[in-house]
């Protein structure tokens, strides 16, 4: 595919693959990781699938208009079952294995499913015992599974093979929807966020000329597709470059899948990072207070060398050396080849990024939700400032309505442009809630933009609270860097109505054993430590040091329990629940105030 060719953009994403399929058949598409090594399939592999998909779709009567849902992490059968609901002009709606079965039940019904795909036997049983029934989902004909065996007569391949005569794909138009993207939620049931085939494909053809990514490039494909900072940004974007992505089996084997795959190119949240740099900075803290020095001059020059500021020969031999003692080490955990790191989600906080640029990997922060399919704004290749999150990509504008909150510096992000989804389903009121009288949509969140054009993230205004003397607090900027300690795991600010500002932390349990075998501690219960107390305590004090006075928290309250999904603390994207961890710790958090 020629550089001719990509301008034209896509009308839709049936299109998009067909496409990629085509002119990069025999390169390396997936990578999936198998007890004796990675195997790879290419992009024809992957046609072939979804060819038969699209006409085993066919003959179960899937067509224009239809929707079927999938139940699946990351793997090379999403993909080709997603590919072959396009090219039927029908919807696709994807889940997280994590939600469970009142959750899929909740969505199949809500968006109507006629099919859906699954990961595993289990979840098939779970879904099978819904299929048709008038307490379950009623309008599910056909569940089909991933990893039943081959010969049963609902698996993967038994459905790929009740295919018959070959269906060409159909080309939807822009308007039509491309499926749903089901918002976890902190609070209630999840909203459905319609995204038609012209909002995503807005998305990819502004931002696939910004990025100087090919089909050399390859990535290690972490983030969930059912998540719209997953599907468009990683399967879609990439697979219009002809990228080939590794797929990670387990977030807490990517950094020894790394090396494995090694990526050119990573797509991640701040928290990935955050960790990376946690144990690094850790590492040199240990040091002699000379190397600690030269490693911090050496990041210091490698900032200024980015901003194309003239190093001094002091400021070349610190970062000469840094590089051989620390950064080289560190690129080396990354694979080696990593040149560009995509982030988004959350703000990535600017010692972080300073630091993954001393290692020479270029970090290049954007902004997005759901309802914007999900790219808003983005730093990119010689528009790059540290801190914000780029310019508006082209045909989107952002306007600042300070209106909507109490700040005087910030208002809340209105976004108009092609990217802007069609609504939510079933949803009338919320949807005509979100939208302004001038057809923008209110984000929810607050932020400025600088006399450049870049724009720069406050937080959640409903997670926004105000204070006992009337000071309102943003939380999830202080959090986030609170959480650059390699002894916090997770963290939730809070004050509403307060004199001051508590903190709720869950330690980084490897970490903090690490710690208490180099100290000759025995932690126990870390909520019942006043040694792991103590610790927390002087780390939270040293990231609050430049908090304004208001916001830095007075007192810590540290719990055991890890947030996850299954606790229901978290939300399949890994954003705390807010008002769940209140109602499980109120008794603590109400102790921790009393006792200042």
């Amino acid at each position: 595919m020629s550089e001719t060719d990509r301008a034209d953009g896509y009308g839709n994403l049936a299109e998009l693959w067909q496409r990629s399929s085509e002119a990069y058949s025999e390169r390396q598409l997936f990578g999936v990781k198998e007890p004796d090594g990675w195997r790879w399939m290419t992009y024809g592999d992957l046609a072939g699938d979804v060819d038969a998909c699209r006409a085993a779709l066919a003959g179960h009567g899937i067509g224009a208009g239809g929707v079927v849902a999938v139940v699946a992490d990351n793997r090379p059968e999403w993909a080709a079952a997603a590919y072959a609901t396009y090219g039927r002009r029908a919807c696709y709606v994807p889940m997280y294995q994590a939600q469970g079965v009142k959750e899929w039940r909740f969505i199949l019904n809500d968006c109507s499913a006629q099919l859906v795909f699954c990961a595993s036997a289990e979840i098939f049983e779970s879904l099978r015992g819904l299929a048709g029934q008038v307490d379950g989902c009623p309008a599910l004909e056909h569940v089909v599974c991933f990893d039943l065996p081959s010969d049963h007569p609902q698996s993967w391949q038994s459905f790929l093979s009740s295919a018959g005569t070959p269906v060409a794909p159909e080309f939807p138009a822009p308007e039509e929807l491309a499926g749903f993207i089901y918002t976890s939620g902190t609070t209630g049931d999840p909203k459905g966020v319609k995204l038609s085939h012209g909002n995503i494909v807005s998305n990819i053809n502004a931002v696939q000329p910004l990025l100087p990514l090919s089909g050399d490039d390859r990535s290690l494909s972490f983030l969930p597709w059912a998540h719209s900072f997953g599907q468009t940004c990683e399967l879609h974007l990439l697979a219009s470059l002809g990228v080939a992505m590794g797929l990670n089996d387990e977030v807490p084997n990517l950094v020894e899948n790394l090396p494995h795959v090694q990526p050119t190119v990573l797509l991640a949240v701040p928290r990935i990072f955050n960790r990376i740099y946690d144990a690094v900075t850790a590492q040199i803290r240990e040091r002699p207070q000379v190397v600690q020095n030269l490693v911090n001059r050496g990041i210091a020059a490698a900032e200024r060398q980015v901003s194309g500021d003239p190093l001094s020969l002091g400021d070349r031999l610190a970062f000469a050396i840094s590089d051989k003692l620390v950064f080289n080490k560190v690129r080396a955990r990354f694979g080696g080849r990593l040149r560009y790191a995509l982030s988004g989600s959350a703000a990535l906080s600017p010692e972080v990024a300073s630091f993954i640029d001393a290692l020479g990997i270029m970090v290049y922060e954007g902004y997005g939700l759901s309802e914007t399919s999900p790219i808003v704004s983005t730093n990119y290749p010689g528009h790059r400032k540290l801190g914000s999150v780029g310019k508006p990509i082209p045909g989107v504008t952002v306007e600042i309505d300070a209106a909507a909150t109490e700040a005087l510096d910030q208002g809340e992000i209105i976004v108009r442009g092609p990217n802007v989804m069609q609504g939510y389903h079933n949803r009338p009121e919320e949807q005509a809630n979100v939208f302004t009288d001038r057809g923008g949509l209110r984000t929810g969140d607050t932020g400025w933009l600088d006399d450049d054009g870049y724009l720069y993230i406050g937080g959640r205004i409903k997670e926004q609270y105000k204070l006992e003397n009337g000071r309102y607090v943003m939380p999830a900027p202080l959090e986030e860097r609170l959480k650059l300690s390699p002894y916090i795991a997770h963290v939730m600010l809070e004050g509403t109505n307060r004199p001051f500002n508590m903190v709720l932390v869950v330690p980084a349990e490897e970490a903090l054993a690490e710690w208490a075998q180099d100290h000759g501690r025995e932690v126990g219960r870390a909520s019942e430590s006043p040694d792991v107390h103590s610790l927390i305590s002087s780390e939270v004090e040293r990231l609050a040091a430049d908090f304004k006075g208001f916001e830095k928290p007075k007192a810590v309250v540290v719990v055991d329990e890890e947030f996850t999904t299954d606790n229901g603390l978290l939300t399949p994207t890994l954003k705390i629940k807010r008002a769940k961890v209140m109602e499980k710790y109120q008794a603590e958090i109400d102790a921790a105030f009393a006792a200042v």
